[in-house]
């Protein structure tokens, strides 16, 4: 396979999934997988070092974000925790990837866990970027802080938020990412490249979706409540997952991942990555590759 990076389509159970991958199919896969609101462009600093590496890259787009669609009109638009977890699943099942290692941030670090927590045999590392692991349950006690943090899961149960959402969702991202990296000071052409993906006609709904269910407000689809029920009981992971954690997130409070150690058997690191928020692979990319890389091949 050449070494430049192009766009790919693959089939899964209920998602014909766009892709991005590059480096020799033979090689070692890293998968890594994008949160919201945010898209495949996170991972940018991050692909010379992999591939330089001898890694093949590979950065899906979830469901709800750039070309990635649904296969049937009839599949519920699902944002729960356990959907994407499955589709990450059921993205390595039709690349035919028998051991890969991933790299999530925010919903992708979501994912990330859930895929390891289920099938710790196929994957050999597992890095989670600004979410801890034991954060999923409606009745999670949270801080002051972090419900201040959280207002817009709230606001997106209420028809106003969901109004504020679709009547101009590139405005509302922005505001979540000045939101929550004070420190960065990001060009116009960084967001409007990763704003195109939120155009996809899934992506308000899936949305929606996902901060509803999360706390009790939304049913979630039938299809994932054998998951879930596993889910719900946070069950340990045992791949050895590196955790980093950005220094001024405002979305996820750093404390938010503190303690979690004995939520893992394979070897647990958590590094926070100071001057960075909520996204630290795009803000401070250097410190982020060091960890990964070293990570990676330990």
């Amino acid at each position: 396979m050449p070494q430049t990076n192009h766009l790919s389509f693959i089939d899964t159970d209920k998602l014909r999934v766009g892709f991005e991958e590059s480096g020799p199919a033979d090689a070692p896969a890293v998968v890594l997988v994008h949160g919201w609101p945010d898209d495949v462009r996170t991972w940018d600093p991050l692909l010379k070092p992999l591939r330089a590496s001898g890694y093949r890259v590979i950065r899906p787009f979830l469901r709800g974000y750039g070309p990635t669609r649904f296969l049937s009109d009839s599949t519920p638009r699902s944002g729960q925790l356990a959907a994407l977890g499955a589709d990450l699943m059921a993205f390595a099942d039709a690349l035919g990837l028998q051991r890969y290692s991933v790299i999530g941030h925010d919903w992708g670090a979501r994912a990330a866990y859930i895929a390891a927590s289920q099938t710790p045999q196929r994957i050999a590392h597992c890095i989670a970027i600004s979410v801890g692991w034991g954060t999923n349950t409606p009745d999670q006690q949270l801080s002051l802080q972090q419900s201040r943090n959280y207002w817009y899961h709230w606001f997106f149960a209420t028809p106003r938020g969901e109004a504020e959402l679709k009547r101009d969702r590139r405005a509302f991202a922005r505001f979540m990412w000045n939101s929550w990296s004070p420190s960065w000071n990001f060009a116009d052409s960084e967001f409007g490249n990763t704003a195109a993906s939120f155009d996809n006609p899934d992506w308000a709904d899936i949305c929606l979706h996902s901060y509803r269910h999360r706390w009790g407000f939304a049913e979630g689809d039938a299809d994932y409540a054998e998951l879930d029920a596993r889910l719900a009981q946070t069950p340990r992971i045992m791949v050895p997952t590196l955790m980093l954690h950005g220094a001024e997130d405002g979305a996820n409070h750093p404390a938010t991942s503190e303690g979690k150690d004995k939520l893992f058997g394979g070897g647990y690191k958590r590094v926070v990555i100071e001057g960075a928020g909520h996204f630290p692979q795009r803000e401070k990319s250097d410190e982020v590759i060091a960890e990964v890389m070293a990570w990676l091949e330990s």
